[in-house]
């Protein structure tokens, strides 16, 4: 019963940590934001996202190894209780580059 017990707290407590950024699924985004915009607007906006979306994957590849060290030194994943994780913001930018994807190449853009 112990056994169970601690894997089962082994298993809680891992499942909490962040995620590697390249685990990361997009999130599907509502709408048409990108309906009205012209082929250049989109591919500006695609960089834009893009760089945003760089650094937002630093921020969590550098929780997701901090959370691996807090939890085999002391158990807890501490970027993630700390708020550090990163997963909603890159999962909503993904999904605001593929939606612009599917916009530049509905309307034959390069």
């Amino acid at each position: 019963m112990r056994r169970f017990l601690l894997s089962s707290a082994v298993l809680v407590t891992l499942a909490a940590c962040a995620k590697q950024p390249e685990n990361i699924a997009a999130i599907p985004v509502s709408g048409n934001p990108y309906g009205s915009y012209s082929c250049s607007q989109l591919a500006a906006e695609r960089l834009q996202i893009t760089q945003q979306l760089a650094g937002v994957e630093a921020e969590q590849r550098s929780a997701a190894n901090s959370d691996a060290i807090g939890v085999f030194l002391i158990g807890l994943p501490v970027s993630s209780m700390s708020g550090n994780d990163k997963e909603a913001a890159i999962g909503v930018a993904r999904g605001r580059i593929n939606e612009i994807d599917r916009v530049k190449l509905a309307r034959g853009c390069r």
